[in-house]
């Protein structure tokens, strides 16, 4: 039935906990199409790459930034910018949509087909930007130049590129929308931009027929693993069997793809919108419905599942406290109706405990095409001046059109500051710092303003209006923000 390979089928009662001090009995069940091999776990820094090689980062997705600013202003000046193509979609980019930032190591860098002024530039530093139109962008970070042609995938792109951990000329690819009938993801070699995997995500071993992958796909560096989340609501683990040769510019993978699929008799909404988090050999993710589970890397069963609340679309953020990974996570108000809640948790890693939890009313557009409010953008995890806050942006809060950012105290929850946005954002917030530990945040917006705000009072220091809509996150490198909007531009901002 499943490609006349073992299949292996566990039904579990799982006892949930709810709100920090309730217990609730789910029935959950779950199966793989065959069970994955032996993984290693996630080491502690995820790349020895200097850069931003996928969605946040990190397997922690707290490191949207890489290196220091040196801002004396303190506030973004455009140094670029560039336009895409379009589609029926439109061109830039949308949710998530934040670039990878790589300075490819020089033996990796000539084995790719970058164009010839870039490989002789010291400290080459590349941006690959995913777009609504169908197209990955290649582009030089400090010109804004194309680095080599664009690679053509077919269908919209919303989501974020993952490279390598390893550094390895290789791309992780998800399509948003099916364009052209079909929908999947996708790998591609970088030494000459040719795909070398397509998995489909119109799959009869899942429970729901939408194929998207907006998710980012992590890699495990230790054992040449992938995983990922689909729309579908499977949860990937793709063993790929790497082989890159230098010396020949090749690279091949030959990978063993094992599907997990689940039922949680609370939720009925399919589908893994969120990039997966993870720490040692816990994977973590969130699905449309708002079932929040932990999967053991070693058993590849599930450790705990915490019952549904609402969509949960933004992805997790964990940091460990004394050996104990706790999650920061919020919800958005989709499936409570025209207005509600957004639930913001931290959460115990190992036991599915909520150890606080705050509530903040929200508005939602319904219909064909809702525009949601509540949490979608991922929070900061603070660090250095600001490591006892963690920093969550919330759409259509106050008003339709409002929004807020709020710094809560890690340890208790308790709100340190506020700043009320006239213009609510979907992008996730980027916390940035200086040579001395003092933070800083970026935070672009539904009417394309990015704007600099300092990270322990919430005063805002500086902005630059774009002039139309960013849903985009944006990834940073030293001094540099690239971003995209709506409107069919990817930019290259300097924080003077």
């Amino acid at each position: 039935m499943f490609h006349g390979k073992k299949t292996f089928i566990l039904l579990l009662v799982l006892i949930s906990l709810f709100q920090g001090n309730a217990q609730a009995e789910s029935l959950f069940s779950y199966q793989w199409s065959q069970k994955p091999p032996q993984s290693q776990v996630f080491p502690e820094k995820y790349s020895e790459v200097e850069g931003v090689l996928m969605f946040r980062g990190s397997n922690e997705r707290s490191a949207p930034a890489y290196g220091t600013t040196d801002m004396k202003l303190l506030r973004p000046t455009l140094a670029w910018e560039k336009k895409t193509k379009s589609s029926s979609w439109g061109g830039g980019a949308g949710w998530t949509g934040q670039p990878a930032i790589v300075r490819w190591a020089p033996e990796v860098l000539q084995t790719m087909n970058v164009k010839a002024k870039f490989l002789a530039k010291p400290n080459f530093t590349e941006v690959i930007y995913a777009s609504l139109d169908g197209f990955v962008y290649f582009i030089d970070l400090e010109s804004g130049e194309e680095t080599r042609n664009p690679i053509k995938v077919g269908n919209p792109i919303k989501g974020s590129v993952s490279v390598d951990a390893r550094g390895y000329p290789l791309l992780y690819v998800g399509e948003g929308i099916p364009e052209n009938g079909t929908i999947g993801f996708n790998l591609y070699s970088l030494t000459d931009q040719k795909r070398l995997l397509r998995v489909n995500g119109k799959d009869q071993f899942a429970y729901r027929t939408w194929g998207a992958f907006d998710s980012s796909a992590i890699f495990n560096r230790l054992d040449d693993t992938l995983l990922v989340g689909g729309e579908n609501g499977l949860f990937y683990h793709l063993k790929l069997n790497t082989v890159f040769n230098p010396s020949n510019k090749s690279i091949s993978i030959s990978p063993v793809i094992s599907k997990y699929r689940y039922k949680a008799a609370d939720n009925k909404y399919q589908g893994i919108e969120n990039s997966v988090a993870a720490f040692g050999d816990i994977a973590y993710f969130a699905d449309n419905g708002g079932t929040l589970q932990a999967m053991n890397l070693k058993t590849f069963t599930p450790l705990w599942s915490l019952p549904a609340i609402d969509d949960t679309d933004a992805t997790i953020v964990l940091e460990q406290e004394g050996g104990v990974p706790y999650l920061y996570t919020g919800t958005e108000v989709d499936k409570q109706g025209k207005s509600g809640s957004s639930f913001i948790r931290k959460i115990n890693g190992l036991t599915g405990k909520t150890v606080w939890q705050n509530k903040y009313p929200c508005f939602s557009l319904l219909g064909p095409h809702p525009v949601n409010g509540g949490l979608l953008a991922t929070p900061i995890l603070g660090k250095k001046e600001i490591g006892n806050l963690v920093i969550f942006t919330i759409a259509r809060y106050g008003t339709f059109s409002g929004g807020l950012m709020v710094a809560l105290d890690k340890a208790t929850g308790h709100e340190v500051w506020k700043l009320p946005m006239k213009n609510y954002a979907w992008s996730s917030p980027v916390d940035v710092y200086d040579n001395t530990g003092k933070a800083y945040i970026i935070q672009a917006d539904s009417v394309g303003t990015v704007t600099v705000i300092a990270a322990s009072s919430g005063k805002v220091t500086g902005s630059l209006n774009i002039g139309t809509n960013i849903e985009s996150s944006p990834a940073v490198f030293n001094d540099y923000v690239v971003v995209a909007s709506r409107g069919g531009k990817i930019y290259g901002l300097k924080l003077e």
